[in-house]
This record gives C-alpha cells, structure tokens and sequence, in this order.
C-alpha cells in the first residue's frame, strides 16, 4: 500500500503543471464578488461547459453557487498585479474591483476585466464534491474575444509566468 503523500509533495508535483490564471466574478445582492482561479478549464463543446474550482472556505464559494450565474475572464501576461490582488485572502469586500478596470457582462451582469483574452459568461450546470473545493460546471452563454492575440498570464512553479506569443501565419 503506497505512503500516504504530504501536502508539500502534492502541491510540489502540481506546481509542475503550467495553468492559465482566470478571474471568475459574480453578483449576489448586489455585492461583486471575485477570485483569481488557475483551476479552469473547457468541459465540453455539446453542449459548452467549462468548469472552475472554488475553494470553500471562502467568501466567493458561498456567493457562485447562490448567485448561479458567473463570468470568467482569462488574464493577459500584464494583469499580474489584478490576480495578486484579486488572490489576497482577507480583502475587503466592498470596492475590491475599484482598483481594476471592469466592466459588465451583458448576459450575466457580472464583471468582466477589461483587457482580458477572453470571456466566458455562464450560468451554473451543476456543482460537484471537490474535497475542500467545489467543481462548478457552468453552461456557457456567451463568450468574446476582444482583442489581438497576446501572452496569457500563466502560474508555473510556485510563481506568474508569461509565455511569448507568435504572430499567425
């Protein structure tokens, strides 16, 4: 029977993983909520599911699977200081998106970061048991693109990344 690892050892052979870096939003009553997520990831093309992991023990855990509805938007290499910032446990509530630029999602209202590669607006499809996380799929209902390829703000090793980004063609 294999030893039973440690959590240092685990989150060492995780770090080795290079993941995007995500900031998923919410609204519940009227309170923007937010987190910087590198646990997202596309579920399915029929039909489109992408799904993001909330740590439960925070305050946005409780907000996402009231509120239902969530927006995710994924992080250029110059939006490290919004996901440090977003990432901080024991911020305040209240005016935590004033220091980043934001805007509004049509479909869900939740905010979404100006200057993002992408968007994804959903609403939730169904939560799973996660250990000390849920896994919650959303049906996405609508996504954008609004800009020119760039590099992706990425978490490898314990640290932000960057990767280059080749022109097309």
């Amino acid at each position: 029977m294999p030893s039973e690892l440690s959590v240092q050892e685990f989150r060492r052979a995780a770090a080795q993983f290079a993941t995007g870096i995500t900031v998923v939003t919410t609204v519940l009553d009227g309170l923007d909520h937010a987190m910087t997520v590198n646990a997202f990831t596309a579920v399915s093309l029929e039909p489109q599911l992408v799904l993001v992991c909330a740590e439960r023990s925070t305050r946005f855990h409780d907000a996402v699977l009231a509120s239902r509805s969530w927006a995710v938007s994924v992080l250029p290499a110059d939006a490290r200081e919004a996901a440090v910032w977003l990432a901080t446990k024991g911020r305040p509530l209240l005016g935590q998106l004033d220091r980043v630029p934001h805007s509004r999602g049509p479909l869900t209202g939740a905010a979404t970061l100006d200057g993002a590669l992408s968007v994804f607006e959903c609403r939730t499809h169904a939560e799973f048991d996660g250990g000390d996380h849920t896994i919650v799929v959303g049906r996405v209902v609508g996504v954008s693109v609004p800009g020119p390829a760039r590099a992706p703000l990425m978490y490898h090793r314990g640290g932000y990344r960057h990767l280059a980004v080749e022109p097309p063609g």
